[in-house]
């Protein structure tokens, strides 16, 4: 785990079986900013494109959203989630943590509906999805207070 007192970058991933949503924040300022998803076959992205977001952004963290159900028991997509998160450690030997993200991809279209977007794919809600669940990461570490 990144030093607490050290400022650091984290990418985070909103993981989906067609589509996986990224976003790249600093700890310092507690925020996270929306990327252009990464397509998936059945779940699985093309390996070069993650370690070229990777090189570009120089991660020290790496946060997967974990889609439990309502009740908080794992569905079959949150234990592909946490599956996806075991192969980001095992590839590129970063840290990965999995964090709930009930409601992440509920809350992101209705943030980009009250912006007056219908079209969610085109107006990016897997990226926003995954910059909520590092918020939610940075808000659980007491870096971001609403």
């Amino acid at each position: 785990m990144p030093e607490a007192d050290r400022p650091y970058s984290a990418l985070s991933f909103d993981y989906g079986t067609r589509t996986i949503g990224v976003a790249v924040g600093q700890s310092v300022t507690g925020s996270a900013t929306p990327l252009a998803p990464l397509t998936a076959r059945d779940g699985v992205p093309r390996w070069e494109s993650v370690a070229a977001l990777l090189d570009e952004w120089q991660p020290r963290l790496l946060v997967v959203g974990q889609p439990l159900n309502m009740d908080g028991t794992e569905s079959e997509l949150s234990q592909r989630a946490a599956r996806f998160a075991r192969r980001l450690e095992g590839r590129f030997r970063l840290p990965v943590r999995l964090v709930d993200e009930r409601l992440s991809s509920f809350a992101a279209r209705g943030e980009l509906l009250a912006r007056g977007r219908r079209d969610f794919h085109a107006a990016g809600v897997d990226g926003l999805s995954a910059a909520l669940i590092l918020q939610d990461y940075w808000r659980q570490q007491g870096l971001l207070i609403d």
